[in-house]
């Protein structure tokens, strides 16, 4: 399959950067967070899949594994991140990947060429200063017919026993951080407004739980994950005058206490939303 290169296009900058370290941190989100999503998805083995941002390529690569009939595309921004994502001798004959901006995606119209059966992001909309396009062009390239899935956060929602209050302080400071960059750390609770206003119908919300605690197995990288958060945006939050570099180091020193109690719990909820092209 011969693929197009896209064009760039303006964005909100990107919270988190694209480090080394950071790019460890997303391999244990998607760890952590793929199974269900995938399970949600219920992709039938016959089917074309778009994954929009799809970053690392890690949940690209197993959406591929279960449409053996079917093939998956990949379309992600960021030179970094593909640079990341399986090579071509490493990966499935059904599984491509592409540089491409997801404000012009590099596909005809769904109606007129077939286009997808399926597509999703996760995790993208929180970054795009305009998410309706985004999912007016997603709506664009599917068949009439098929299906978006959205997977997105609402930072309100995290809570920790015992509490963390000085996390919960930076953890605020965050989401202006990244509203100063032109993204929306809640963006999750106005998904359904946003497919509506893009156009599909049929549209229906969902939660993805995140519930741990000491001694489960996501526990310790769950609470990681939250801190790596703060991590990537440490320097921009001291830059931006948002928060001290003591009030940071408290905040992580407080999910390291954390870490290790064995009387603490973490909750958070993903917020989902699914809806059809007409």
């Amino acid at each position: 399959m011969t693929l197009p290169v896209a064009t760039r296009s303006s964005h909100a900058a990107y919270i988190h950067g694209t480090a080394p370290e950071e790019q460890e941190r997303l391999v244990l989100l998607n760890r952590l967070s793929n199974r269900p999503f995938l399970e949600w998805l219920g992709l039938r083995e016959d089917e074309r899949g778009l994954e929009v941002g799809s970053g690392l390529g890690l949940l690209c690569a197993q959406a591929a594994a279960l449409v053996p009939r079917g093939g998956v595309v990949g379309i992600e921004l960021s030179a970094e991140q593909l640079a990341r994502s399986p090579r071509t001798g490493d990966r499935p004959r059904n599984l491509a990947f592409v540089r491409g901006d997801a404000l012009r995606l590099p596909f005809r119209d769904g109606a007129a060429s077939g286009g997808f059966d399926r597509a999703w992001c996760r995790y993208l909309l929180e970054h795009v200063a305009e998410p309706a396009h985004v999912l007016r062009e997603i709506r664009r390239v599917l068949r009439p017919g098929g299906r978006v899935h959205v997977q997105e956060n609402d930072t309100t929602l995290v809570r920790f026993d015992p509490p963390c209050p000085a996390f919960d302080r930076a953890w605020e400071r965050f989401a202006a951080l990244q509203a100063r960059l032109g993204g929306d750390a809640r963006i999750g609770t106005r998904l359904y407004r946003l497919l509506h206003e893009a156009g599909f119908v049929g549209i229906e919300l969902s939660l993805a739980p995140e519930a741990h605690w000491a001694g489960s197995p996501g526990f310790a990288g769950w609470v990681e994950n939250l801190a790596g958060n703060v991590r990537s945006a440490a320097a921009a939050l001291v830059r931006e005058r948002l928060a001290a570099p003591g009030e940071i180091d408290a905040a992580l020193a407080e999910l390291r206490a954390l870490r290790s109690r064995p009387d603490a719990s973490a909750l958070f909820a993903w917020n989902r939303a699914t809806g059809r092209r007409p």
